[in-house]
């Protein structure tokens, strides 16, 4: 399989689960899709306007979730963690009916979209992929809060930090190569949160579908999950999750550097709408074997906001 043609799913996949924010019971099947459909979520619960693209400017919130939006205030809600899943597979084509506006949690991960993609199989076409290649550095700040994206000949690297007053969480800092690196542990990584922000999430309207099956919550000095963690860097990890995920609203594979610290889904969608406002930021390359340079072709493995 190559990583340079655009591929689907074999078949279709069904999940079912519960929105995290909304509380409610979801429905949603993965169709494959043709090359250049890209990723379409449609809303089957709907009779008509019901298409929402997945796009850097069809996001219409970013709290604490990526939520996006068509010209007819048509929602899906939540959808990070499957657009990372997608991203990280080289995933280039589907459709995603989905019968509410949020897609379900899950266990808080990537991890069931990574094992039922594999099952279903992935299949690849005849049509080569296009790849987004940064020209220039550009920056965002938000306070403390900072991102960046400069050039990078043959890689999408993210480089994370957080920084918690939670003596548990503390500062974490995790570096990725999306292309090289086994990101495992990052589809297994799960959200979380402190204990003293559930009661504020509720009067908010959100998190009405959390539970310690779909969410790490931590107190004071201690996880709640009996399980613990799944791994030593899992808060972190969760993050460089979530920014796979917002970065696959760019529509292509990036090459670049990523370098963020305290971000979250409004930095990397304003990263992301501040990249794309100048066309000398970016250039679109469509890869074909014939004209790609060797250290490109051998670099990139098979596994290839508001």
């Amino acid at each position: 399989m190559s990583v340079l043609n655009q591929k689907t799913i074999n078949k279709t996949i069904s999940i079912d689960g519960i929105g995290l924010h909304s509380g409610v019971d979801v429905k949603m099947n993965i169709i494959p899709a043709h090359p250049n459909t890209g990723i379409i979520f449609k809303r089957i619960d709907l009779q008509e306007n019901n298409l929402v693209i997945p796009n850097v400017y069809n996001v219409s919130s970013a709290i604490l979730c990526t939520t996006i939006s068509n010209d007819y205030g048509v929602k899906v809600s939540t959808i990070e963690h499957l657009m990372a899943a997608l991203y990280g597979l080289g995933i280039d084509n589907l459709i995603v009916e989905i019968d509410n506006e949020e897609v379900p949690i899950l266990d808080g991960s990537a991890k069931v979209f990574i094992e039922k993609i594999k099952t279903a199989g992935i299949k690849e076409s005849d049509t080569p992929i296009k790849i987004i290649k940064i020209n220039n550095k550009i920056e965002f700040k938000d306070g403390v809060k900072s991102i960046s994206i400069e050039p990078s000949k043959i890689s999408l690297d993210i480089d994370f930090e957080i920084k918690y007053e939670n003596s548990l969480i503390g500062t974490q800092r995790n570096l990725i190569n999306v292309y090289n690196s086994d990101l495992n542990e990052i589809y297994d990584s799960r959200t979380f949160c402190l204990y003293e922000d559930v009661e504020k999430l509720r009067k908010m309207n959100l998190g009405n579908g959390g539970s310690l099956d779909n969410a790490v919550v931590v107190k004071d000095n201690q996880i709640l999950n009996p399980e613990g963690l799944r791994n030593e860097k899992e808060f972190v990890n969760h993050k460089i999750l979530d920014c796979m995920g917002d970065l696959y609203l760019s529509g292509y594979k990036i090459i670049g550097k990523i370098i963020c610290s305290q971000g979250g889904h409004k930095l990397t969608n304003e990263l992301l709408r501040k990249v794309f406002a100048e066309a000398s930021n970016f250039s679109i390359v469509e890869i074909k074997e014939k004209t790609l340079s060797s250290s490109l072709v051998n670099k990139i493995p098979l596994r290839s906001i508001a």
